[in-house]
């Protein structure tokens, strides 16, 4: 048994009827990444955030294409749950691949996004994108290097694309800001 496995089945011994509830709440949120796609929405209506509001767009769009698109189905990594489906699941058994974590990696490209562009805003988005990460563990559908790498990937493209907003001196979403 690998260490990703001890590591899961040691988190089975903290279940509690009040966490197993906020867990699947917790992961509920970062579902398709609407709660990060509803922030960006609203960050684009105020003028004030527009820029940040793109940005987190642009970012997310990234994540999704390389994450979701890319590396789910070329690596194509089972899930915990599919390898052991003794533990019963507190949410849908969810159906794409495992690597890299989904919800992880949509919460911290937007956290991330957010904490380069305003850091105390950011240190509320990375607690909470690190709680929807940590949330997967919890309900048995990620191994912990699928979050990890979620997490320094989202990171990654994030500070790319701040760079490239920051840089791009042409940039044509300008005018939109």
């Amino acid at each position: 048994m690998t260490w990703e496995f001890h590591f899961l089945y040691a988190l089975q011994n903290i279940h509690t009827t009040i966490l197993d509830k906020i867990m699947v709440l917790l992961s509920t949120l970062g579902n398709s990444g609407a709660m990060w796609i509803g922030m960006a929405i609203a960050l684009s209506i105020n003028r004030k955030t527009r820029k940040l509001g793109f940005q987190m767009f642009i970012a997310m769009l990234v994540a999704f294409i390389l994450g979701n698109g890319i590396l789910k189905n070329f690596i194509q990594r089972q899930r915990p749950c599919w390898i052991d489906d003794s533990i019963k699941l507190l949410i849908r058994n969810p159906k794409d691949f495992s690597f890299p974590s989904g919800h992880s990696l949509n919460g911290f490209v937007a956290a991330t996004t957010i904490f380069l562009n305003d850091r105390k805003a950011g240190i509320i988005a990375i607690i909470a994108a690190g709680l929807i990460a940590f949330s997967r563990l919890y309900l048995f559908v990620h191994f912990p290097t699928d979050v990890l790498c979620g997490i320094v990937l989202g990171i990654g493209i994030a500070i790319f694309v701040n760079e490239v907003f920051k840089r791009w001196k042409n940039n044509p979403l300008k005018k939109f800001y």
